[in-house]
């Protein structure tokens, strides 16, 4: 969404200015958020000890079909992604029984490698989208001549800032595409309030401002439902729990009373990486724009052969990373056919927790499934899971579903 505008303010010879504002905006708004994680997320701590198996099946349930309903992809796509997503993380043993489940071959015991499935997906899989896809990448032509915004600048901009901010940390508590969604709703939020909506698309400064302090908003107010309540709201995050579960740290409402150093580390690293991003974006942008005139056939080397070092490195295992190149493949083949792995992710991460759930409820009701619909919560989220997905069945929701997303008009 930034570079609807920002691309339009850099022909314009205000690269700079751009730059500047998308940094400071980021600044802003990422300091504003970290500050509600700090807050809210141990408050919720409290809610998170008092649900039971139930519950957290039920809200886990909610929290897929939420991201379906967010998504910019096909409704029944993602649904298609969601459930291949449970199947793969479901192979390996039985984790109460041992029984081999979907097992073909024995390196499949422990089930799929996570980061060799991530690092597949989205890393081998946009080499060769890129590859298949050729496109010329030129350096900007000329120096940036200005770079900090003026004070008019700095009035347009600031109302922006603050509504992006507000949009982008609602935004980040929804699992699915919460920053793409608080981007682009903010957005669209600025062209409607503006006076001259014609500016948008030529070089608003509004327009860069907005959705960039919108992106880094929802970016750090996605960290409330994992910390709180172990539960990942998009592919980020996702990778996160991933790291957690390797290193023997289990995310969910104990982890701020086992592990308080972990949340508060993090808490702070939000801070200095804000920080950081003020102080090495601004002196450095005529680096950062040469950047972009380093050949693509330089860079996919290097970043192949990373991925390949990082999915051995984890088990020391040549078969994770044949893994990594199967979901390659295969990520490339679902990007061809419209598919988006981001669901997949969010499945393979929930399946076995839900399963979990799903099986300690029906242990303490003794097999009766009408535990999900006798406990308050559980059948508040279950509700909400079906109403969604009724609604998602209507047409006039289903035209209106992705216009968020391609309101770049």
């Amino acid at each position: 969404a930034t570079a609807i505008d920002g691309h339009q303010m850099a022909r314009q010879g205000r690269g700079g200015v751009a730059l500047a504002t998308a940094a400071l905006g980021s600044f802003f708004a990422g300091c504003v958020a970290t500050a509600v994680v700090a807050l809210f997320g141990p408050l919720l701590v409290n809610v998170a000890l008092s649900l039971r198996p139930a519950d957290y099946f039920s809200v886990m349930v909610a929290g897929l079909v939420t991201a379906i309903a967010l998504g910019s992809g096909s409704v029944p796509r993602s649904v298609v992604m969601v459930l291949f997503g449970i199947l793969l993380g479901l192979v390996g043993r039985d984790p109460n029984s041992g029984v081999p489940r979907m097992v073909a071959i024995p390196y499949l015991d422990d089930g799929i490698n996570f980061v060799a499935l991530i690092m597949g997906l989205f890393g081998i899989a946009d080499i060769l989208s890129n590859l298949s896809h050729p496109q010329y990448r030129i350096a900007m032509e000329g120096a940036i001549n200005k770079l900090m915004p003026s004070r008019k600048d700095v009035r347009d901009a600031a109302p922006a800032v603050l509504r992006g901010t507000l949009i982008g940390s609602l935004c980040g508590l929804l699992p699915g595409s919460g920053v793409t969604l608080g981007a682009f709703g903010a957005y669209t939020l600025e062209k409607r309030i503006a006076k001259d909506p014609s500016r948008f698309g030529k070089g608003a400064i509004e327009g860069v401002a907005a959705p960039e302090s919108a992106n880094n908003a929802a970016a750090q107010t996605a960290f409330i439902p994992l910390l709180s309540l172990g539960i990942p709201g998009n592919p980020v995050m996702a990778v996160l729990v991933g790291a957690m579960i390797v290193h023997g740290i289990a995310p969910g409402p104990l982890l701020m009373d086992q592990h308080p150093r972990l949340f508060w580390g993090v808490v702070v690293s939000m801070w200095i990486g804000n920080l950081m991003l003020v102080i090495i974006n601004l002196p450095l942008v005529g680096i950062w724009v040469k950047l972009i005139s380093v050949p693509y056939r330089m860079l996919f080397p290097a970043i192949i052969v990373f991925c390949a070092l990082g999915a051995f490195s984890l088990n020391s295992s040549y078969f994770d990373v044949i893994v990594m190149l199967i979901a390659g493949l295969a990520g490339y083949a679902l990007k061809r056919l419209n598919f988006e792995p981001a669901p997949l992710v969010l499945g393979f991460v929930l399946g076995p927790m839900m399963e979990d759930h799903l099986r300690r409820a029906l242990l303490i009701s003794r097999g009766d499934p009408m535990v999900l619909f006798q406990q308050p919560v559980s059948a508040t989220f279950l509700t909400i899971a079906v109403v969604l997905m009724a609604l998602l069945l209507m047409p006039r929701i289903r035209k209106n579903r992705e216009s968020v997303f391609t309101e770049t008009e």
